[in-house]
């Protein structure tokens, strides 16, 4: 039996409910489950007082309604799955292990940070540090796999130490600041300053990338790596055209500030 979670209340300010995960909830009936508790501001509360909990013959965890005042939602989960049919707030996924969280519309900011595996696929717009550390951390999204269908906002990736994030629309600037390693794909326009301070890992940029003086030109060719990555992608919705899977790349090595190690590569047709 799954439950589902429809949202009655919005909250007034924002909620904390890192109880809303398979985790937590395994096992448990809509009576238990409502009595978990949550944070609203600087009292604690129960679930129940902002959601409706149903069951359902599934096995995943359903919620519903906009949520985009509501944090935390999958935290260090390790299992299972989350479907939410609306927007989600902060922190979600956030040092998630395993399982998945699909969300049907948008994110806010700190989607799957210091996540270490796992899959969140966002089919809306998602905000800022997707798959970032936190402000203090030197480590931040270590596996797993982030794929957001639209656009993204600053920072995706800052201090990725491995793992695969994909971006379908726009992304903002500093892209794979300071990354670590692991793989981060954008298919729409890339913003400035991408990989600034990378030590290692692939940033692609499937609509052009202007980059920095600390990068070094080294070829243009055909990354094979890259056709499983992008035939991967393809098959979790995103737009991959076919030139992108058999096209030419220029790779630029960077950054020379790090020793060169990372690479960009930009999509020449």
């Amino acid at each position: 039996m799954g439950l589902t979670l429809t949202l009655k209340t919005t909250p007034e300010v924002p909620l904390e409910a890192e109880v809303i995960t398979p985790d937590r909830m395994n096992g448990l009936g809509p009576e238990d489950a409502a009595r978990l508790t949550v944070h609203h501001g600087n009292r604690e509360a129960a679930l129940g007082d902002f959601f409706r909990v149903g069951s359902h013959d599934g096995e995943e965890l359903r919620l519903e309604g906009d949520l985009g005042r509501v944090k935390l939602i999958g935290a260090a989960m390790t299992g299972g799955k989350i479907h939410v049919a609306g927007d989600v707030g902060l922190h979600l996924g956030v040092a998630m292990a395993g399982g998945e969280i699909v969300v049907e519309g948008n994110a806010g900011d700190w989607v799957g940070p210091e996540m270490t595996g796992g899959r969140i696929v966002i089919k809306g717009d998602a905000g800022h540090a997707v798959g970032s550390a936190y402000r203090g951390s030197r480590v931040g999204m270590k596996g797993g796999e982030i794929v957001v269908h639209g656009a993204a906002g600053n920072e995706v990736g800052n201090t990725q130490r491995n793992g695969l994030i994909a971006i379908g629309g726009a992304c903002g600037d500093f892209a794979g600041v300071n990354m670590l390693a692991g793989t981060i794909v954008v298919l729409g326009e890339m913003g400035i300053r991408c990989g600034a301070g990378m030590k290692r890992g692939t940033i692609v940029a499937m609509g052009g990338a202007e980059p920095l003086p600390t990068f070094t030109y080294a070829c243009r060719y055909q990354p094979g790596f890259l056709r499983l990555y992008l035939r991967h992608l393809s098959t979790l919705g995103l737009a991959v055209a076919p030139e992108q899977v058999t096209g030419l790349y220029d790779r630029w090595s960077g950054d020379s500030v790090e020793l060169n190690r990372g690479e960009l590569l930009v999509h020449r047709g």
